[in-house]
């Protein structure tokens, strides 16, 4: 009687034939693979070309915006050098107009230095006696015993027409009308309120020799004096004292005429320098001080600003202390007078004829600052 094998499921036979199926799913594959890599090579080789491509154009467009950053470059340069030149000609332009304005200027005045130059010559060598008339009544106001004037005079802002830019024609009246108070004196002098000398080159810290071409001058002067002083009249007044006065002459008798409107210092240091400074040797005062008040800088009808009440107060006791008077000048009269002085002087000043008739002045009204 024959046994049955008994029979194994993991046979050698099973192995084998599980090996080959692995093998052959390995040779697809390889085989599959080999067909992919040289797609993915030829894809990575497309994609090379690509970005080189990319690459040179990116190089290019790097080539362009530098030359454009140079174009820029180039014209920001030339557009900051139009700046340049057209500033340089502009300053050139304003210099030159400013020496022509300077020529036109000092055109009249030359012809007028020279003359007064040889006047100046002529009474350094004669010194005649020249005897003062008095005018009773004083049509300013103040004493006019002096036979040298010298004038200080405000040319700020506030003494200007701001439409014109020229000094107030009611200053020039009251100013032309100082000087027809003095009939004809020894010497003669104008400075503006910083202590400049406001006529020509060579008759700068001395006396002018009195005529009748030199007040019509200085009238003009005034009248169309370009700088602009500070609100502070007390430079000019020292510097007249320091450079005209003359303690030696005892036949001099100085007379300071301050014209203005305002003041914004302090007072007592002022006063303390001044009264210093205008003392002779035996302790008599060098010049007379008198000042003439314009109520430019009326806040309303019945009161003057800060300003104009220091410059007020300041004169009082300045002319006081100083032998002098301080006349105030109400607004009303001089808007008037204002209107007048545009009908006489228009811009230019034309010259007076000094041997016209002397200009008669209407009665003064009371002034706001008192008697």
């Amino acid at each position: 009687m024959k046994r049955k094998r008994s029979t194994q499921i993991f046979s050698l036979s099973f192995l084998d034939v599980i090996c080959c199926g692995f093998g052959a799913i390995i040779l697809l594959f390889v085989i599959t693979m080999g067909k992919k890599t040289k797609e993915i090579t030829n894809l990575r080789i497309a994609l090379e070309r690509i970005i080189q491509q990319r690459m040179l154009q990116l190089n290019e467009y790097d080539l362009a915006i530098e030359e454009i950053d140079v174009l820029v470059s180039l014209e920001q340069d030339k557009e900051r050098a139009n700046v340049i030149e057209k500033k340089d000609i502009d300053a050139v332009l304003a210099k030159i107009q400013n020496q022509i304005n300077d020529k036109k200027f000092s055109q009249d005045k030359l012809l007028t230095d020279l003359e007064q130059l040889e006047e100046e010559l002529a009474v350094m060598q004669t010194d005649p006696e020249i005897e003062q008339n008095v005018i009773v009544p004083s049509p300013v106001g103040v004493p006019v015993e002096s036979n040298h004037i010298a004038f200080v005079i405000d040319t700020s802002g506030s003494m200007r027409d701001p439409s014109t830019s020229l000094v107030w024609g009611y200053v020039i009246q009251k100013f032309e009308e100082t000087l027809d108070s003095y009939p004809e004196v020894k010497g003669i002098q104008l400075l503006d309120a910083d202590g400049h000398f406001i006529m020509g080159r060579g008759i700068r810290n001395k006396w002018m020799p009195d005529s009748p071409e030199t007040r019509d001058y200085m009238v003009r002067a005034v009248r169309l004096y370009p700088n602009h002083s500070d609100s502070n009249p007390v430079p000019g007044i020292a510097q007249a004292i320091r450079n005209l006065a003359e303690p030696d002459n005892e036949d001099m008798e100085m007379g300071i005429y301050v014209f203005g409107d305002e003041f914004t210092g302090r007072s007592e240091p002022v006063l303390k320098t001044l009264d210093n400074l205008n003392k002779g040797k035996d302790g008599e005062r060098l010049a007379l001080i008198n000042a003439i008040g314009f109520p430019n800088l009326i806040r309303n009808a019945l009161s003057l600003s800060q300003s104009g009440l220091k410059f007020a107060n300041l004169m009082r006791e300045l002319t006081y202390e100083h032998g002098g008077a301080f006349v105030g000048l109400e607004r009303e009269s001089l808007e008037t007078r204002n209107r007048e002085m545009q009908e006489r002087y228009p811009t230019p000043i034309p010259r007076r004829d000094p041997r016209g008739p002397s200009i008669i002045y209407g009665p003064r009204r009371p002034s706001i600052y008192g008697p």
